[in-house]
Order: C-alpha cells, then structure tokens, then sequence
C-alpha cells in the first residue's frame, strides 16, 4: 500500500512539474521501467543463469538452500555453495573441476559443515580428490554385526562428533588407467550414550590415520553427471599404530565398479557394484557400513562389520527442461567374513529422487529410499555414485 501510494504521487509530481505534457510524462515512464525488478524476478532469473555461464579459471560458485526432513535428523536446511572452473578454459577436453561448500542445521541437533571437490590439471595427467567434514549430531547405535543391528530394541541413542579429512592425488599411468597416495584421517566420539552395552567393550573415541594407494580405470564423459562410461576403483590403505592409531593395527580394501549406460533419448542406466572390507582390530566409527553413496535407504551407520557388499542399479530420466527424476533398486549386507554371509541377512532396497540442474553437470538430488523395516530421505548435491 505505501509504495503504491509513493508511486501515485510520484506521478503526481511528476505530471504537475511538467504542466500535464506528454514527453515528460514520458520520461517519468521510462524512469519507472528503469526501476530495478523485484526480489522474486531476480531470485528466478538468478537460478536460470546459474547454469549457463562462461567457463573460466577461476570458479564460477552459485548458491542454493533447501529444507529436508528425516526421522533421524527432523526437520533441518541444508545449504550448498558449489562452484566449477577449468584449470584449461581453451581446451573441452578437459574436465570441469568443481568445488562444493556444504552445510546442514536440523531440529534434532544436526550441524554439519564440509568441503569437497576434484581438480583436474590441465596436463589431463593429473587429478586431485578431497574432502573435509565436521559434524556433530544426535546419532543412534545399535552395536556390530547383522545380529545386533537388527534388533531394533539395540538402538541407543548418543551424541555423535564426526571429523574427517581424505585426499588423494593421482597420475596418468597409461591410457585411461590413474595412481596415486591416497590419506584418510577421521576422528569421531560418542558423548553421553544411554547405554553402552552395545558398545562391547569398544572405546567410545578415536582417532584414526591411514596411508596407501588407488588404482582406477576411468572413461567416463563427466565426473558429477555421468552419462556414459565405465569407472573403476580399488583403494587400499594401511592404519599402523606407529602413525597414530593407539592400540588398533589394521587395514582396509575397497573396490568399486561403476557402470553407465545410455539407453533412449536422455536416459542413462547406472549400476555400482561396491565392497569395502577390513583387517586386523579396526575401530567401529570406521566399520564398513551401508548408507547413503551405498545404499539410502537405510540408516547411515545402523548396519556396520567387518566387510560389507552392495549392489545399486538406477535408471536416470531427464524430463523437461532442467528437472529429472531417478528411481533405483539395490541389495547389501555385512558379514564379519566370506564364510558367514547370509541370505536372509540380504537387505533389499528401492527408491525414487528428484533431480534438478543446480550448474552445469551438476545436479541437486532429493532422494526418498524404502528398505526392511526402514526408510530414507536424502538432499545432497552431485549423484551418489
């Protein structure tokens, strides 16, 4: 009501001062179309230029927010400022590098704030992956192994603190085949757990530093949208106590196959066939375990030993214009060794997600998973795989 009144008499003025003649009042249009939009045009015009920008070497960075709800975590907003450049803007061939700065706050005591990303120099013979998180939470444990975690009666809520750094750099061995070091520093601790028999004697805090090597095959046209080709990975890493494990010795093997197909127009079949397995006295906070970048559907952490196997298979649909849906299908399980997997221990899963072109290759995901006995809702940016 008060700007029109001010707009009226704006006119008012402005018709008085020019004795009622045309080209002034003119005028005075033109410097009403001047004016700048509202904050709802530019929001919307914003979000359309987000993807479409100049690639340069510096990054170009774009920032989103959104609500998301869980019964874990309630009702929180996470928050994203994601960013891509080229280290050769000349050259396509080489792949956008991108950076991610993330952040989440939710009722049920959530904080989580963390950056990630991949640079690629523009040699094409090298690349660098890294990754710093801090999260504190009110998190549940329901003990080691399918035996306890299954039983629903084992969940005993704790108060999580969650830091973690990883990096790895790799080079060009030949062809499409990379190498490289790879570290991998965490510590975490479970503050005032209601109880800790679960716990089996295991100390509640610990930090832990490992050290080795990955090995990849890699062919695939983007790195943060895959449409096609095949991916690779076997990481193995070595956590000795002279290098600041305390009382754990142990050592950890993890090999991924990532598979994309094209199918019709503007669809794409991923599959991910995944396995993380441990040895030696390995801490719990580190456990292979099945959640979310595995299996969404589940608790991320419920399901936790010594080894763990998953298998993803996700059909990707672009539908109009920069939205696009997924659906998915997958099974996992964890076992203490080969010998004791299970059937029924076999956890089945299927889900369906929503995606939406934040930048170019880059997509929002707002995924909702349904598993035994259990259900899952993720907002995170770039796919799980």
């Amino acid at each position: 009501m008060i700007t029109r009144r001010l707009i009226a008499t704006t006119l008012l003025i402005a018709t008085i001062g020019c004795g009622g003649l045309r080209s002034s009042c003119a005028e005075t249009d033109t410097v009403m179309q001047a004016k700048k939009p509202g904050i709802i045009t530019r929001f919307i015009k914003y979000f359309e230029k987000s993807n479409k920008h100049e690639i340069t070497k510096r990054p170009h960075f774009s920032f989103l927010a959104g609500p998301h709800y869980s019964k874990e975590s309630g009702l929180g907003l996470g928050m994203v400022l994601g960013g891509s450049y080229s280290t050769a803007p000349e050259d396509s061939l080489v792949p956008l590098s991108n950076i991610s700065i993330v952040g989440d706050i939710a009722t049920k005591n959530l904080y989580m704030t963390g950056i990630r990303g991949e640079h690629f120099f523009s040699d094409k013979n090298r690349r660098i992956s890294y990754s710093l998180h801090l999260k504190s939470q009110t998190s549940y444990f329901w003990g080691i192994g399918y035996g306890w975690e299954h039983d629903n009666s084992n969940k005993t809520k704790y108060r999580a603190l969650d830091i973690g750094l990883d990096a790895s750099m790799e080079w060009r061995l030949f062809g499409r085949f990379f190498a490289g070091p790879v570290f991998d520093g965490m510590y975490f601790s479970a503050h005032d757990p209601a109880d800790r028999t679960v716990w089996q004697d295991e100390p509640l805090s610990h930090l832990s530093v490992s050290v080795g090597g990955k090995i990849s095959f890699d062919t695939r046209d983007n790195h943060t949208s895959t449409k096609k080709g095949i991916y690779i990975e076997l990481i193995q890493l070595f956590a000795p106590r002279f290098i600041g494990n305390g009382h754990y010795s142990y050592s950890s093997t993890e090999v991924s196959a990532n598979l994309f197909n094209p199918l019709w127009r503007s669809a794409t079949l991923a599959t991910r066939l995944h396995g993380a397995f441990s040895y030696g006295r390995t801490p719990w906070g580190i456990l292979p375990n099945l959640g979310d970048g595995t299996m969404r559907s589940y608790y991320e952490g419920r399901y936790r030993d010594k080894d763990c196997l998953d298998l993803v298979i996700e059909l990707r649909q672009h539908v109009w214009r920069r939205s696009g849906i997924v659906v998915w299908g997958g099974a996992g399980t964890v076992f203490p060794r080969f010998r004791e997997i299970r059937f029924r221990h076999i956890l089945p899963e299927c889900g369906i997600g929503y995606r939406w072109e934040f930048k170019r290759n880059s997509n929002v995901r707002i995924d909702y998973g349904i598993g035994r006995h259990s259900t899952g809702f993720v907002f995170s940016l770039n796919e799980s795989f």
